[in-house]
């Protein structure tokens, strides 16, 4: 099994200012690198819940054992719910690291990397949803056009949609080596040192794993799950992703602006219920150790007092 090197590991531990018999999320489990220095600063009074969907990440996250870490087999999205289950009010961090693991990268059977000769899965759950295999095979040329164009940024979405469907009439697309033929034919030109591939592999992960929209969902249950002073950390491996998580942390923590001389009372105002604490970056010197930390922007918000909702 490929050794997964966690991004922002120190930065991010610190950024949640873990204190003892606290309770924390790690809303993406992976390989446990963040969920075990969380554990370590935690002391026996503290509580760790962490999810994943991948059930390898969730059998190495129940390997740990310990009376303070429940691990739980879920989505993201659905974190509200995992905390009422959990019995669980109010938290005083919360952690997502957006990125896909190095073992589900480097393993072959996963089909996340064209690197490999594999199945083309691409799902984080594979205990259940529509593979990749399954989606390429069904979906319109305007459909695929779409999904490339958007979760990729691909600029040669159209000429890639168009060449896998004329492959697949000939037999099924079922494998990554295949597929990164396809668009590597059709990408006329790509950017130096990357593979052709890379953004169409980037946007059908994201779109068969509904990343974005995931994301989309957590993101308001997070805010309503820290207890204030709470931190949330997000880390981004892509634009699309930071886009989203930017927008929310700068909505959140913008009060109310009315026109002057508008007649309001004190409590028409809606407070800001965020407090901007930083973006960060990997040094230069974790990118030289693990390249595939060159992407990655780490995002800081803390919970204000200003009222939840409900």
């Amino acid at each position: 099994m490929s050794l997964h090197q966690t991004v922002l590991l120190e930065e991010a531990v610190d950024a949640l200012n873990v204190r003892q018999g606290g309770t924390y999320v790690d809303c993406t489990f992976g390989r446990g690198g963040h969920a075990r220095r969380i554990l370590s600063k935690l002391g026996h009074a503290g509580r760790l819940i962490a999810l994943d969907r991948d059930p390898a990440a969730v059998s190495e996250g129940e390997s740990i054992g310990g009376g303070n870490l429940t691990m739980v087999h879920s989505a993201f999205g659905k974190l509200g719910r995992v905390l009422d289950r959990a019995g669980v009010k109010g938290v005083d961090g919360i952690l997502l690291d957006l990125g896909v693991s190095s073992p589900q990268l480097d393993e072959a059977e996963r089909g996340f990397s064209f690197r490999f000769e594999g199945p083309l899965d691409m799902r984080m759950d594979t205990s259940r949803g529509q593979t990749a295999e399954e989606w390429i095979q069904g979906a319109s040329e305007k459909e695929l056009t779409e999904v490339i164009r958007n979760y990729g940024e691909e600029r040669f979405a159209k000429q890639i949609a168009r060449a896998i469907v004329a492959s697949r009439s000939g037999g099924r697309i079922a494998t990554t080596r295949q597929l990164a033929e396809i668009v590597a034919k059709a990408v006329r030109t790509s950017e130096p040192g990357q593979n052709p591939a890379t953004r169409t592999f980037q946007a059908i992960r994201i779109f068969i794993n509904q990343e974005l929209e995931e994301l989309s969902l957590v993101l308001p249950q997070c805010l309503e799950a820290l207890n204030p002073g709470g931190r949330l950390v997000v880390i981004s491996f892509h634009s699309l992703e930071d886009r989203r998580v930017k927008q929310f942390m700068k909505a959140e923590s913008s009060r109310d602006v009315l026109p002057k001389r508008l007649p309001v009372r004190e409590s028409d105002f809606v407070e800001a219920k965020l407090r901007l604490i930083g973006r960060i970056k990997p040094s230069d010197a974790e990118v030289e150790e693990n390249p595939r930390a060159r992407s990655a922007v780490m995002r800081v918000a803390e919970r204000t007092g200003a009222q939840k909702m409900g």
